[in-house]
């Protein structure tokens, strides 16, 4: 096949913004992504209406990753009023191409091209990059996808696995599940492993300890655990969702045996990198009984890149119009 050229347009489209970005098809390079906001454009048509004018650029390959399942042509977003048919815009927009992937699959792509000075390495050997891979990353919500190389292609397998039920592993665990469960039912990881997870987990402690401040926020929660002195209930907070990760993360890794790694997107995780690092998050992920010398091998890595998802997308595209990661 003749090598790409060219330009096309990547979007990671989130709850509040949307990036666009032009990404040179032959060496894989974008381009400063110009964020839209999700409020202020009444869809994501008029937003590459406006990137279009706004670079005096022109393509016809479009890939976008998109904050919501992606189950057929017509699209509606779960934290923005945007909602559109693949089809129908692809006509309109006069496209040879028009991808739309979930955010997860396109965060999933991204560990094939990402750099590694763009990830933190927390433990284990060496990834062996033809074994599968495992990616979880919390946010808004926990986002779950795993990655596995078959042939010259690389395959994301994507899937809700941050609405699995939640499992401790020690009894003040099992009162943080019994304290969230008596409020608000059945309790998945991402009630815990999410940017309003941390506040739940700080809910569920402070009340224990009849000291609960109203109205904290995730920011709240990490600047009182990262605090000098810390607030003994937002450290609690952040010491459990680092082992919750963990023991998430190692699970994730058991069910595919994912020697290629496991890698943590988001931007939780990235904001406390070096309270986690010295947390026990590492401890808890290999924390799996006889299982734990195959755990101790497998490495995990922390990815920093904000553009990760834009990047993810870009080489979902690359892959799909031939090129070999």
């Amino acid at each position: 096949m003749s090598k790409l050229k060219g330009y096309a347009l990547i979007g990671d489209i989130g709850g509040t913004n949307a990036r666009l970005s032009l990404i040179d098809l032959s060496s894989g390079d974008i381009s400063t992504p110009i964020i839209y906001s999700t409020s202020e454009n009444d869809s994501l048509e008029s937003c590459i209406l406006k990137f279009k004018k706004e670079t005096k650029t022109d393509f016809d390959s479009v890939c976008i990753a998109i904050a919501c399942p992606i189950t057929g042509d017509y699209i509606k977003m779960t934290n923005n009023p945007w909602e559109f048919s693949i089809s129908a815009m692809k006509t309109t927009l006069n496209l040879k191409d028009l991808i739309v992937i979930n955010d997860f699959t396109a965060m999933s792509m991204s560990v094939t091209v990402l750099d590694k000075k763009s990830m933190v390495k927390i433990g284990g050997e060496k990834a062996d990059l033809e074994a599968p891979m495992a990616i979880y990353g919390a946010g808004t919500g926990l986002g779950v996808g795993h990655l596995i190389h078959v042939g010259n292609k690389w395959i994301p397998l994507p899937g809700e696995g941050g609405h699995v039920d939640l499992a401790p592993a020690n009894i003040n665990e099992d009162m943080i599940l019994m304290s969230l469960r008596g409020r608000i039912g059945h309790v998945s990881a991402e009630r815990v492993l999410s940017g309003p997870g941390l506040v739940n987990l700080y809910e569920a402690i402070a009340m224990r300890n009849e000291r609960v401040r109203p109205n904290m926020t995730p920011a709240d929660v990490t600047a009182g655990a990262l605090s000098d002195p810390a607030d003994p209930d937002c450290l609690e907070a952040l010491n459990t969702f680092c082992r919750l990760m963990g023991r998430f993360g190692g699970n994730l890794a058991l069910t595919m045996s994912t020697f290629g790694g496991v890698y943590i997107a988001g931007g939780v995780v990235p904001r406390f990198i070096d309270f986690f690092k010295n947390s026990k998050f590492r401890d808890a992920f290999e924390d799996k009984g006889r299982f734990k010398p195959f755990m101790q091998k497998i490495p995990v890595y922390v990815i920093t890149d904000n553009l990760a998802g834009l990047k993810g997308a870009g080489a979902y595209l690359r892959q799909h119009l031939g090129a070999k990661l």
